[in-house]
């Protein structure tokens, strides 16, 4: 009994199994038939899994599209900076030419009403206007005088302290004229014939400067610079003015006598008195400030003048310190007033 309880029983566990196996057969074909049916759809490219990453390819033409678009971007914000710049260069144009319009109507205005004050300070009693004071009108004049020409207006109030308003306004415009270069020929060293000669040769344009300068020469043009040449820098010549000349014609100092020049520095007039003096006596050339004394000592080896004696003290110790002299130049307060045409800054130096 037992016996055929257990056979039954191992009949039963081997039919379940085998229907177990079936239904694994039959699951396993159905999915060989739906790959199967997969394949047969043409399509070459294997289906796409969730969460599968781009290629490395993918991924390169993708950086380059974003390089490409920054690059575009920077341009385009370049192009508009450019433009931008282009804009504001065109407007600061536009503003400074009605600047320099408005400048030059101003400037016009400026000279009319300066010449009108002028004439008033002329003849002040019958021309003045109201109650203004000739005070009032010469600040006005000085005032239009720093505008219309660049002045510093210290400079301005000691021209005006030098001369008459209307011959104050006659130097500031002479000032405006650019003068030619001159120059006088050192005669300790060569003849102004020759000096001339040798200038010619190297493409300088010149003339004597008047009847009454023997060693003065006019530069027009030169194809060399004037204070660069080698007959500049063995002491042929030195630049100067001829208003430079005057003092020292008229002090008409002799060889062998005792000249003192209070106050030499650069040498300019200081060298002229010793070239008329023919390097013979002796020739005091001072001057208050010792920073200045480097130049004069310069311009006096250079020039070959070997009668000077430089000395640097204020000029009422001089009685003191040396006994006599025969003449005496004193060229104050050496402004310079007289190159302004030459080096027009010193408008604007403080006096």
């Amino acid at each position: 009994m037992e016996e055929g309880e257990m056979e039954m029983d191992m009949m039963d566990e081997e039919g379940e199994m085998d229907m177990m196996d079936e239904e694994g057969e039959q699951e396993s074909m159905d999915e060989d038939e739906k790959l199967a049916g997969d394949i047969d759809d043409g399509s070459d490219e294997a289906p796409e899994l969730d969460g599968e990453e781009k290629s490395d390819e993918d991924e390169f033409e993708s950086d380059e599209d974003v390089v490409t678009a920054a690059k575009k971007q920077a341009l385009d914000q370049d192009d508009g900076e450019i433009m931008d710049d282009i804009d504001t260069n065109i407007e600061n144009k536009r503003d400074k030419v009605i600047s320099d319009l408005l400048k030059k109507e101003d400037l016009g205005l400026i000279q009319m009403r300066l010449k009108e004050n002028i004439k008033i300070l002329s003849n002040f009693k019958d021309l003045r206007q109201g109650d203004k004071s000739r005070h009032e009108y010469m600040d006005d004049v000085m005032e239009d005088i720093c505008q219309a020409f660049d002045y510093n207006k210290s400079l301005v109030e000691l021209i005006f302290d030098l001369f008459a308003p209307s011959e104050a306004l006659e130097f500031i415009e002479a000032n405006e004229n650019q003068r030619p270069l001159t120059i006088r020929t050192n005669t300790l060293k060569t003849k102004r014939k020759d000096l001339a000669k040798v200038l010619i040769q190297r493409g300088v344009q010149l003339d004597p400067i008047a009847e009454w300068s023997k060693v003065g020469l006019k530069i027009y043009e030169s194809s060399v610079p004037i204070g660069a040449t080698p007959e500049y820098l063995a002491g042929h010549y030195i630049l100067q003015s001829p208003s430079s000349f005057l003092p020292c014609m008229t002090l008409a100092p002799q060889p062998g006598e005792r000249i003192l020049d209070m106050a030499a520095a650069p040498g300019g007039k200081t060298s002229y008195i010793a070239q008329l003096m023919k390097n013979m006596g002796v020739l005091v050339a001072n001057d208050l400030k010792k920073e200045r004394l480097k130049s004069l000592n310069a311009n006096m080896h250079r020039l070959g003048v070997t009668n000077v004696v430089v000395a640097n003290y204020d000029g009422r110790k001089l009685p003191h310190i040396f006994k006599k002299f025969d003449r005496c130049l004193l060229d104050a307060p050496c402004s310079g007033l007289g190159v302004i045409s030459r080096d027009p800054s010193i408008k604007v130096q403080k006096t």
